[in-house]
């Protein structure tokens, strides 16, 4: 199937989107009502508005130095996991949105990256916790994050991932469990984002890498993940059609494949493809 993700209510309703994600936070922290009529989908720990008021809800490592948007590798301003206010409004926040549909988008969950976080809070909890290993215990967090998170969404919860399918990549960073994870999650999302998909053989090895780490096999006649895998493409200015060469690889391995951010690509791009592969077939006398 295809879909699209977007922050315009209207365009969830397009008849060439199969399914359609409605941002309702996004990492600027501007908020939306959740809607009905497409997946909600919710910026859990970057937000760049919370994070500028209160710099008590920032991530640091342990040279104090701060998980914002002004400083190298980050491009959002980042949310401690641990904060119990700002959880639980997060949580309030999950479930708006699954009372208006069953289905949830969980994104940007995680720590903001290795080392990361070094606060009072953290530093407390960590020694509180029945934990020998950091990184193990930064994964509980995340966890149990998830699990609330799963409990308030009574129809499928979707989880974003971080492009990075290498072995313990995703939990030294994030603090992500794969294996923890698929109790509470029923389908990843990858986005896998270029301005230009020129090339797409990156594309195929990162699905490929993703549907092993979740247990499935890379082979195309091989098993297929425990938790489904759908992949997300960038849209906005992509042309056309390299943006369905992206599309047909992408699908190749995935469950699903989302367009970002510019519906009107990602439909003239679906319906492109349609047109083609019907002047494609051939038909043969009874």
């Amino acid at each position: 199937m295809y879909g699209v993700v977007t922050r315009n209510e209207p365009e969830t309703e397009w008849d060439e989107f199969d399914l359609s994600f409605y941002e309702v936070k996004d990492v600027a922290g501007r908020p939306s009502e959740p809607i009905s009529g497409a997946i909600n989908m919710v910026s859990c720990f970057g937000d760049n508005a919370a994070a500028g008021e209160d710099p008590d809800l920032v991530p640091v490592d342990s040279e104090g130095r701060p998980a914002t948007r002004d400083r190298k590798y980050f491009d959002w301003s980042y949310i401690c996991p641990t904060h119990e206010g700002y959880r639980e409004g997060l949580l309030e926040i999950i479930a708006d949105c699954a009372a208006a549909n069953d289905d949830v988008r969980l994104d940007d969950v995680g720590f903001p990256r290795e080392g990361y976080c070094h606060c009072d809070r953290c530093e407390a909890a960590f020694a509180d916790s029945e934990f020998d290993d950091w990184e193990a215990w930064r994964a509980s967090v995340i966890t149990e994050f998830v699990a609330a998170a799963s409990e308030r969404i009574p129809g499928r919860t979707y989880l974003t991932l971080y492009p990075d399918p290498y072995p313990g990549h995703l939990y030294s960073r994030a603090g992500l469990d794969l294996d923890a994870l698929t109790e509470y999650v029923d389908e990843f999302v990858v986005p896998l984002y270029d301005l230009d998909y020129g090339t797409t053989y990156w594309l195929e090895s990162l699905v490929r890498g993703f549907r092993s780490a979740l247990g499935g096999d890379y082979h195309l006649d091989g098993a297929e993940p425990e938790t489904p895998l759908s992949v997300e493409l960038y849209a906005v200015d992509v042309d056309v059609d390299k943006l369905i060469g992206a599309a047909e690889v992408a699908d190749t391995y995935a469950k699903d494949v989302l367009f970002g951010y510019d519906a009107a690509q990602a439909s003239a791009a679906i319906r492109r493809k349609d047109a083609d592969e019907r002047a494609g077939e051939t038909y043969s006398p009874e």
